[in-house]
């Protein structure tokens, strides 16, 4: 059953669907939030967080509303305060192979695994549930990233993770400017690709293979089964 919030980015989130769910009995309650989905590169990575019922870290939002200082400086209280979280991933591979929702299940399901307590409910952004059967019920919102305060913690701690790794990853692969894109296409990152092609992390079944690569040889390979653009 989706809940509808009004967005507000003034507001900062609530535990109120964790209370409603807490009300009907579910006990552990889990945020879930993606990221990375709309990269060019790099893993898409799937954020889980069990947050206490009582206190709470002041600042905590979307993760997109935060500058990436603002990220890093919340990470290690978020994970602190947190009954347990942790982060999943799928691979540029994984994603080129089984495509994006095959992909996006795959890194949720690694995500709950590790956690150190099993959610009895869970509760994610969108009107798409990407999260059974690895949690038995699943609560989608409408804009729970923005008003949920487990998804938006989720939200903060699958970004910085991501974003350390592709920060990482910019060093073994400097023209890319991994380190300041994150992977997301930008101006200089079409501009790498034409001028170098795809690196060895590049999503090789999106449609920038068509659009930005030159290099006839290095060619767009879709998921098995599938013809569709991403």
């Amino acid at each position: 059953m989706a809940t509808r919030f009004k967005s507000s980015k003034k507001r900062a989130p609530t535990r109120e669907i964790e209370k409603e769910m807490w009300a009907r009995g579910h006990d552990v309650v889990v945020g879930i939030d993606e990221v990375g989905r709309g990269s060019w590169a790099g893993p898409l990575m799937v954020g889980a967080a069990i947050v206490p019922r009582d206190t709470r870290v002041n600042g905590i939002r979307d993760s997109k509303l935060l500058t990436e200082r603002e990220r890093e400086a919340l990470f290690p209280k978020i994970a602190e305060w947190c009954v347990s979280w942790a982060v999943g991933a799928a691979s540029q591979e994984e994603c080129d192979r089984l495509g994006m929702s095959a992909a996006q299940k795959l890194a949720t399901r690694r995500a709950i695994e590790s956690l150190t307590v099993t959610p009895d409910v869970a509760i994610t952004d969108g009107k798409w549930d990407f999260v059974s059967p690895s949690v038995a019920n699943v609560e989608l919102a409408v804009k729970a990233d923005l008003r949920c305060l487990s998804v938006a913690a989720a939200s903060v701690l699958a970004k910085v993770v991501r974003d350390r790794l592709m920060r990482e990853l910019a060093e073994s692969y400097p023209h890319w400017s991994f380190d300041t894109n994150k992977g997301y296409p930008c101006p200089v990152h079409k501009a790498a690709i034409q001028g170098y092609g795809p690196s060895a992390i590049h999503r090789r079944s999106w449609v920038f293979m068509d659009n930005y690569n030159p290099w006839t040889a290095i060619r767009r390979t879709p998921p098995a089964g599938q013809t569709s653009l991403f």
